[in-house]
C-alpha cells in the first residue's frame, strides 16, 4: 500500500528506491484513475553521453553502425559541451517492453516528472493509437534491431565496410521514400524476420532475376497503350515506396544488399506514425505528466519545491512565442497538443453555449478521460486538430491564417480569430500538420525493359514547388547507384499533368555488384 500523505522522497537526489516509490504512485493514478493501458515498463538510466548517442542513432537500441551517426554524435557533444544546447530529460522506445531512458544527471524530481511523461503518458499512446496498432510492431522491434544490427555486421566482416556503407548511404538518401502509406496485410511479425531472410536468400538464388532474364530483345515489342499498361501491371507501377521497389526489383542488387534496404524501410516504417502524431503524442504525455503530479502534490507525496521544479520545467515546455516575439519558430507541438487536451477537459466539464453548439457529442458528458482516450486512439494531428480544435482556444492562441504568395510584396492575414475566421483557421492548421502536404510525392511510373533499362520517376508537384535541382541530383545518383542503370526525373503539375521540368539521365557513378 503506498502512503498517500507521506513525501515520496525529499531532497534532489535520487536512488533506485525513491524512483520505485515514485513510480508506484505515478502507476496507481495512471491507471487507477486515468485508466490509461500501458506496454510493460522498463526504465533504465542513462549517462548524458550514452544520451547524446541515443540522439545520434535515432533513438533506437542496438542501432547498426553508420557514419552519419557519429557525425550527429559529434556536432551534438560540440554544441553540449559549450552550453549551446540541451538535452533531453529522457528518450523513450516505442517496443514492448516500453523502454525510457532517463538521465543520471536529473534530479529526483525531474525523474518523477520524465516517469509520468514518457512511462505512461507516450507508452499508453504507443499502445493505443490507431496509427501505431497497424504500422509498427512494439514486441519484434527490439529482436529485429538486433537480427539488423547482426546482420549488417556479417556484410561488413564477408564484403567489406567500404561496400556496406555505399549501400547504406543510398538507402539512408531514401528513408522518406521507403514507407507503405497505406494499409497492407502483414502476415508476420518483426521477430520472425532472421528466418525469412534465409527463405528469401534461397528463393532468390532459385529464380534469380526471372524478370530480366525473359525481357524481350526489340524495342518494338513494347509500343502502344497495352504494352504499357501490362509492363506498369507486371512490374507493379506506379510505386511510391522507392526503396520498396528498388529491393524487389533492382536486377543488380545482391541478396544481402537488398537485406539492407528492407532493413533501412523497416526502420523507416517505424518512424513512420510519430512523424503524423508529434503534437497528440508530446499533447498526451503532457496532459498525463501535468495531472499526475499535480494529483500527487494534493495528496502531499510531493513537497512545494518539488512540485515548483516540475511546474517550471513544464511551464517551459509549453510556451508558446508570440508571432512577433524573436523567438518565435513555428507552432510548439507540446503547447498545441496541451492546450487542446486541456480544452476537451474543460468542455466535458464546464462547457459554455458555443462548446455545445461545436462540440455537442461530448460537451458536458463528465468523462473527459474517456474523452481524451478515444481520441488518442483515434486520430493522428491533422483530423485531431480537425475535429477538436476550439473557438476559444483559437481566441486564446490568437491564431490566424496567412497567404504568401511569392510572388506579391506583402503578406495577406486571409482569417483571423473571429466567429467568421474560426473554421478557416482551423482548417488551415490541420492541413499544415498533413504529410501529403509537407512531403514531396515521387513515384517509379515506369521501366525500359526493351531498351537500356532506364528508371523513370515522376514528380507530382503541388502549388507549384519544385524540388531543389542540386540535392535532387544527388539523390537521383544514389538510385541510380541501387538500380544499376539510368535514371530520370521528370516533374510535372499534379493538377493538370503538364511537364514542368525534366532533368537529364542521371547514370551509376558506382559499381555495388
Amino acid at each position: 500500500m503506498i502512503d498517500t500523505h507521506t513525501l515520496l522522497f525529499d531532497g534532489a537526489d535520487w536512488d533506485f528506491d525513491r524512483v520505485w516509490r515514485a513510480y508506484d504512485a505515478i502507476e496507481a493514478i495512471a491507471k487507477g484513475e486515468l485508466g490509461l493501458d500501458t506496454y510493460p515498463n522498463q526504465i533504465e538510466v542513462i549517462t548524458a553521453e550514452q544520451m547524446l548517442d541515443a540522439y545520434s542513432s535515432i533513438g533506437l537500441p542496438l542501432m547498426y553502425k553508420h557514419w552519419s551517426f557519429g557525425k550527429r554524435f559529434a556536432q551534438d557533444e560540440t554544441l553540449y559541451r559549450r552550453g549551446m544546447r540541451g538535452l533531453a530529460y529522457e528518450i523513450v522506445i516505442n517496443s514492448s517492453p516500453c523502454i525510457s531512458y532517463i538521465m543520471e544527471e536529473n534530479s529526483m524530481a525531474m525523474q518523477t516528472l520524465v516517469i509520468a511523461h514518457a512511462a505512461f503518458g507516450h507508452n499508453h499512446f504507443f499502445r493505443n493509437n490507431a496509427l501505431f496498432r497497424q504500422w509498427t510492431d512494439a514486441k519484434g522491434i527490439l529482436d529485429y534491431m538486433e537480427f539488423a544490427k547482426g546482420f549488417i555486421t556479417r556484410a561488413e566482416e564477408r564484403y567489406g565496410h567500404a561496400l556496406v556503407e555505399r549501400v547504406l548511404d543510398a538507402a539512408h538518401a531514401l528513408m522518406n521514400h521507403g514507407v507503405h502509406r497505406y494499409p497492407r496485410k502483414r502476415g508476420y511479425d518483426l521477430r520472425q524476420e532472421q528466418e525469412r531472410e534465409k527463405e528469401r536468400q534461397a528463393y532468390f538464388e532459385q529464380t534469380y532475376n526471372d524478370l530480366w532474364r525473359t525481357v524481350p530483345k526489340s524495342a518494338s515489342t513494347y509500343q502502344g497503350g497495352r504494352e504499357l499498361a501490362e509492363r506498369k501491371k507486371r512490374l507493379r507501377l506506379p510505386e511510391e515506396n522507392i526503396l520498396y521497389f528498388l529491393e524487389k526489383s533492382a536486377p543488380k542488387l545482391a541478396p544481402w544488399q537488398r537485406e539492407i534496404l528492407r532493413i533501412v524501410r523497416n526502420v523507416s516504417q517505424y518512424f513512420y506514425p510519430q512523424k503524423q502524431t508529434k503534437v497528440m503524442n508530446e499533447g498526451c504525455a503532457t496532459m498525463v505528466h501535468y495531472h499526475i503530479l499535480n494529483k500527487l502534490h494534493q495528496r502531499g507525496q510531493i513537497s512545494d519545491g518539488t512540485f515548483m521544479e516540475i511546474l517550471h520545467s513544464h511551464t517551459n515546455v509549453v510556451f508558446q512565442p508570440g508571432f512577433d516575439d524573436p523567438r518565435y519558430g513555428g507552432i510548439n507541438p507540446y503547447a498545441l497538443g496541451f492546450g487542446m487536451m486541456e480544452d476537451i477537459k474543460r468542455i466535458c466539464e464546464q462547457p459554455t453555449a458555443e462548446d455545445r453548439e461545436w462540440f455537442p457529442e461530448f460537451a458536458g458528458n463528465d468523462d473527459p478521460w474517456g474523452t481524451l482516450r478515444s481520441a488518442w486512439a483515434d486520430y493522428r494531428d491533422e483530423s485531431f486538430i480537425q475535429q477538436y480544435l476550439s473557438p476559444a482556444l483559437i481566441r486564446k492562441m490568437r491564431l490566424f491564417q496567412v497567404h504568401n504568395d511569392y510572388d506579391a510584396p506583402d503578406m495577406q492575414v486571409t482569417a483571423i480569430h473571429n466567429e467568421r475566421g474560426y473554421r478557416e483557421v482551423r482548417k488551415a492548421l490541420a492541413r499544415s500538420y498533413d504529410l501529403s502536404r509537407q512531403e514531396c510525392d515521387i513515384q517509379i511510373v515506369d521501366v525500359d525493359l526493351a531498351g537500356d533499362r532506364r528508371l523513370v520517376l515522376q514528380h507530382r508537384v503541388a502549388n507549384g514547388i519544385l524540388l531543389d535541382e542540386d540535392e535532387a541530383i544527388l539523390v537521383l545518383r544514389h538510385i541510380a547507384n541501387l538500380w544499376g542503370y539510368e535514371v530520370r526525373l521528370v516533374e510535372v503539375d499534379a493538377e493538370t499533368d503538364m511537364t514542368l521540368r525534366e532533368y537529364d539521365d542521371v547514370a551509376p557513378t558506382i559499381n555495388l555488384a
